[in-house]
């Protein structure tokens, strides 16, 4: 294996909660209630703007101009405050030799934020692969298949850590090895993955599984 593309959020940084407790507030100035667990198991890994559209479908209540820029605001500030990294995932990525990369479904003024709330950046350095930037969205795999050829390193070289079915999706669409990081132990039935529960667990994981 010659590199690895990390999901970002809910699989570097502890951010799936946060994200959504933001869209709990927002709606409920639209008279919508909401819960931020629920949404977190239903849309983790799905594009933004999907789910305001999935959500205000069900809720019968049009999303205003102002929703998005507010909440992007939010989430913003909630990050600088209350931002944490995945338990044990300084030293899995310490025990990693191996080029890597974000590869997010998020904007990348998110991204960048996010690493540096989390004293992340240093492992990533520029490779930094935002869907925004790219126009592709897991599930395509065409995102990951674009983050290879950015690091310059053969699809079949290259191993995915994710922490979402969705990504998971995209990672075997584009035949490379899939680390899903499931501490909830969810069913997944797509094939050659390997599922673990525990972040400091991952160098092992990825050893056992390098030729």
């Amino acid at each position: 294996m010659d590199c690895l593309l990390f999901d970002c959020d809910g699989t570097l940084v502890d951010s799936e909660r946060l994200g959504n407790v933001g869209l709990v507030v927002l709606f409920r100035e639209l008279g919508v209630e909401l819960d931020a667990d629920e949404l977190v198991a239903r849309f983790r890994g799905w594009r933004l703007i999907k789910i305001l559209e999935e959500i205000g479908r069900e809720e019968g209540v049009a999303i205003p101009s102002d929703f998005l820029p507010k909440y992007r605001q939010a989430v913003l500030e909630s990050f600088e405050q209350n931002l944490r990294p995945i338990e044990g995932v300084h030293s899995a990525l310490d025990r990693l030799p191996h080029p890597k990369a974000v590869v997010s479904s998020g904007p990348l003024p998110k991204i960048v934020q996010a690493l540096r709330c989390c004293d992340l950046s240093h492992y990533f350095g520029e490779n930094l692969i935002s869907a925004y930037e790219v126009g592709i969205w897991k599930p395509d795999p065409g995102l990951y298949l674009h983050a290879a050829r950015h690091m310059s390193v053969p699809a079949s070289r290259c191993g995915v850590v994710e922490d979402s079915l969705l990504g998971v999706e995209a990672a075997v669409g584009a035949e490379m090895q899939c680390f899903y990081f499931n501490p909830g132990e969810e069913a997944c039935q797509l094939p050659g993955v390997m599922s673990f529960r525990r972040m400091v667990d991952l160098p092992q994981l990825v050893a056992t599984h390098s030729d």
